[in-house]
């Protein structure tokens, strides 16, 4: 077994109740999720993005506790959290300008600089990308873009969801060997949401499975290579 698994849990969820407009979405929920490549895997409508949010506080639970490192989320910044867990969403949304404009957007607001021609090929793009038209660019050429941009802020955590589900099947290759080139060349962890369990397979070494009314299906497994 990978040696990060015997470093602790990189997220602890402890009896996690989520609701939305009177439907349950998580349901006393407990998992954990350890450093590394880990996966949520399940159905539709099971709350695997829900819990995702969970982790850097885009939502918090009405009843239990998310620990990222030991530590209750609600106890950090949430900015501060999210510059360290960062989310990329399913569907990459430029903004208008450039590649590099878009890039460099989140780290300047926090007064720093980046690395654009190097962060564009960690997501396998060519530097030559930084001066084009963002919203020209294909769905999947934006995907990378945005993981481009949260590198930039040099985060510990990438939270993924489901970010090929809008690709075709070259595009979703292209994206699925940026993340293997991410975890050869970067020291971080993601976790990554998502219904295709062969995907969990391919990019995870860790799966926890949820099943329709947001609970989990065991407490989370290993995959074998």
């Amino acid at each position: 077994m990978n040696s990060a698994y015997r470093e602790g849990p990189l997220f602890q969820l402890e009896q996690v109740t989520l609701t939305r407009a009177n439907a349950v979405v998580l349901r006393e929920l407990s998992a954990s999720i350890p450093p590394g490549a880990s996966c949520v895997a399940g159905p539709s409508g099971s709350g695997k993005s829900t819990l995702l949010r969970l982790l850097d506080r885009l939502v918090d639970p009405d009843d239990g506790a998310v620990r990222y490192r030991g530590r209750d989320v609600r106890e950090y910044d949430p900015l501060a959290l999210r510059r360290e867990v960062c989310l990329v969403p399913q569907l990459p949304a430029p903004l208008e300008g450039t590649v590099a404009h878009n890039v460099l957007y989140g780290v300047r607001l926090i007064g720093r600089d980046a690395d654009v021609p190097r962060l564009l090929e960690l997501c396998g793009l060519d530097p030559g990308f930084a001066e084009r038209d963002a919203s020209q660019l294909s769905v999947g050429e934006q995907q990378r873009v945005m993981l481009a941009r949260a590198l930039a802020l040099e985060p510990a955590v990438l939270l993924l969801d489901e970010p090929t589900s809008a690709l075709d099947g070259e595009a979703r290759d292209a994206v699925e060997r940026t993340l293997l080139h991410l975890r050869s060349e970067l020291d971080l962890s993601y976790v990554l949401v998502t219904h295709d369990l062969a995907q969990a397979e391919r990019l995870a070494d860790w799966v926890l499975r949820l099943e329709l009314g947001g609970t989990a299906v065991g407490k989370g497994e290993a995959l074998t290579r």
